[in-house]
């Protein structure tokens, strides 16, 4: 006895309903990571884009211009990590959700 054909197309639009409800949802979570004297914090979303900066302004003078290249790109690699592992956690759901096999890399 064949599947029916249109509950594939069920299937499928459910899975694309899952996947639009999740990109809107990253969109919208905050990641924020701080350097570790709380003088530099990065906002990311769960899209892994940068949506916030903050610079105490003690970090601003001319002599301490390499530290702070230094320590924003640690935070920002920090709060990028975060991002991502927000995201597979979420993927990991939908593909829960779906049955999908183990080992797709998810």
């Amino acid at each position: 006895m064949s599947q029916n054909p249109f509950s594939k197309a069920k299937d499928t639009y459910s899975m694309v309903k899952k996947a639009r409800a999740l990109q809107k949802e990253l969109k919208e979570t905050e990641i924020e990571a701080s350097s570790t004297d709380g003088l530099i914090t990065v906002v990311f979303n769960g899209e892994q884009r940068m949506i916030d900066i903050k610079i105490d302004e003690s970090w601003l003078e001319p002599d301490k211009k390499r530290e702070l290249e230094k320590a924003i790109l640690n935070v920002t690699g920090q709060a990028i990590s975060k991002a991502q592992a927000v995201a597979t956690e979420q993927m990991k759901k939908i593909a829960g959700d779906l049955n999908l096999p183990a080992g797709l890399g998810l």
